[in-house]
């Protein structure tokens, strides 16, 4: 059975390419990048070019780089960076849709008396920027605001989020982990201070990641160590993994242009043929402002993990939102804050595609996720009572829908 792999925004195939350039740095060249010596200056040549392939992925000066582990470390260095360069200052925005590795940060600082405002989102998932103006004081550290939304695709108009937080004086970071590699993006002509990426979301593997620091900026490091990453981050090099998110940067940027026609349309055919095939679907977020490669649906009156499960049986690999928390059954956090009915939210899928796949591929999931999503509504009770006109009180409450629908 051929797998259709339609879940990368929880992880991406990493490029042969890039797999390829990994390689000798487990084996030949393996010294230390710190080292005085010739053998370890050799690999510190190809550490710079990296740096520079990264950089200029996002339009930002090499210096201005920073390697890390991952996203999520990226993250948590803004944030504390920033709050140990300001520790006068006891306040932090974000919004309500945030990435775990941001939005548990905050919930953290929380219990440790720093003062959370998360922004609200509407019905296709967008801030109202006149309530962030509102929210913004003096003793405001930060405000850390995502690109684009992990589970729905939905893009925010970073640029003046972050031309507003400059206003005030106040450090702006912007969880761009979903954004890199899909959509362009310049630093050296937007106002954002810090920006987080992560090399398994664009065909590097995982376990490393960077973080953008504008030049100028104050942050001080949140892994204390030696003086790697003059002085931002402590810790030897993971080199080959670092040369491996540099050949996949240089990748994305060659293939940019593909991800925003040939893997958009397929994503486009793909929402458009569903639609028209299940009834009582629902694409969750703002069609017109998401990532090329995402699609956000919920299929009403039945529940995700029982179509992820079928749909896997089939071969086909998807997602009920984001990866970090799909082990929980609760609705996701972002569906709830766009204020989507819990008739909805607990059917909701995401696809999410990559250059990797093809017009088969999107053929296999519209043949054979109709017939999976009417078999689940005809041992639903709840799609029987919405077709009996009858109230779904379970549901309408948050009631435990895998329940009903397996017990």
């Amino acid at each position: 059975m051929k797998t259709i792999y339609l879940d990368n925004n929880a992880t991406t195939r990493t490029a042969p390419e890039v797999l390829e350039a990994m390689l000798p740095f487990f084996a030949d060249l393996y010294g230390n990048p710190s080292s005085m010596h010739f053998f370890g200056g050799q690999v510190a040549r190809h550490l710079k070019t990296a740096r520079e392939q990264v950089a200029a992925l996002i339009g930002a000066h090499p210096s201005e780089i920073v390697f890390t582990s991952c996203g999520t470390e990226s993250d948590n260095a803004a944030i504390m960076g920033t709050l140990y360069s300001y520790p006068e200052k006891k306040h932090l925005v974000i919004s309500r849709v945030e990435h775990p590795a941001v939005l548990n940060v905050a919930h953290h600082l929380q219990a440790r008396g720093y003062r959370i405002t998360e922004l609200k989102v509407d019905g296709q998932g967008q801030l109202d920027l006149e309530e962030l103006r509102h929210v913004l004081t003096e003793d405001t550290a930060l405000v850390s605001i995502m690109t684009a939304n992990n589970e729905t695709g939905v893009i925010f108009p970073i640029d003046e989020i972050a031309a507003i937080v400059r206003e005030r004086g106040i450090p702006f970071h912007t969880d761009a982990v979903q954004a890199v590699g899909k959509i362009p993006m310049d630093m050296g002509r937007s106002p954002i201070d810090m920006l987080s990426l992560s090399g398994h979301k664009l065909h590097a593997p995982k376990g490393i990641g960077a973080l953008y620091i504008r030049k100028g900026t104050r942050f001080a490091p949140f892994v204390v160590g030696g003086h790697q990453e003059a002085g931002r981050r402590g810790g030897t090099e993971n080199v080959p993994y670092i040369i491996g998110l540099g050949h996949a940067a240089e990748f994305c940027l060659a293939h940019l242009e593909e991800e925003n026609t040939r893997v958009r349309a397929l994503r486009d055919r793909l929402e458009t043929a569903l639609l028209e095939r299940i009834p009582n679907t629902i694409v969750n977020g703002d069609r017109q402002h998401r990532l090329p490669n995402t699609t956000n649906l919920s299929f009403e009156y039945i529940e995700g993990e029982s179509i992820l499960m079928l749909l896997s049986d089939e071969g086909v690999c998807a997602s009920s939102g984001s990866a970090c928390t799909s082990g929980s059954l609760q609705p996701s956090h972002v569906l709830r804050a766009m204020g989507v009915p819990f008739t909805a939210a607990h059917g909701s899928i995401r696809f999410s595609l990559s250059i990797y796949n093809t017009e088969e591929d999107v053929d296999v999931v519209i043949d054979v996720l109709p017939p999976i999503i009417q078999r689940l509504r005809d041992i639903s009770p709840f799609w029987q009572d919405y077709v009996d006109g009858k109230p779904m009180d379970a549901f309408l409450t948050g009631g435990d829908v895998a329940h009903h629908v397996h017990g």
